[in-house]
């Protein structure tokens, strides 16, 4: 599957989450139609804290249309944890890390093996 960009109402939802939960992570899965990512999903029985956040992955929809997840780093560093690397094979191609302080230009978008990748907003 092939992501064009990401919807700018669904970065700027995922944005106000990070705020919502700082200190803590948030962890959501994320959902594209027509390459284009437009949903989230948060799972029951995930779990935040200061230092991570997890899905269970067992409650992970059967979903052909799964593109990746978004996750905060409430200390501001805008780059995968060994940790994230490690997560991000098992939830799509497309990472999404939303870090402190929230504003529209503190995201990164990363491939499943952790390397940046360059995505468009959509309006």
């Amino acid at each position: 599957m092939k992501i064009r960009g990401i919807r700018h109402e669904l970065l700027l939802l995922l944005l106000e989450l990070g705020r919502n939960s700082h200190p803590n992570e948030f962890v959501a899965l994320l959902r594209e139609r027509d390459g284009i990512i437009e949903e989230m999903n948060m799972l029951p029985g995930t779990t935040a804290g200061k230092n991570s956040a997890s899905l269970f992955f067992d409650m992970m929809p059967l979903d052909t249309h799964l593109a990746g997840s978004a996750h905060s780093h409430p200390n501001g560093v805008l780059r995968p944890s060994d940790a994230d690397v490690n997560f991000f094979p098992r939830s799509g191609g497309y990472h999404f890390i939303i870090s402190y302080p929230y504003h529209e230009s503190d995201w990164k978008c990363f491939a499943a093996d952790g390397t940046p990748q360059s995505i468009e907003v959509i309006a």
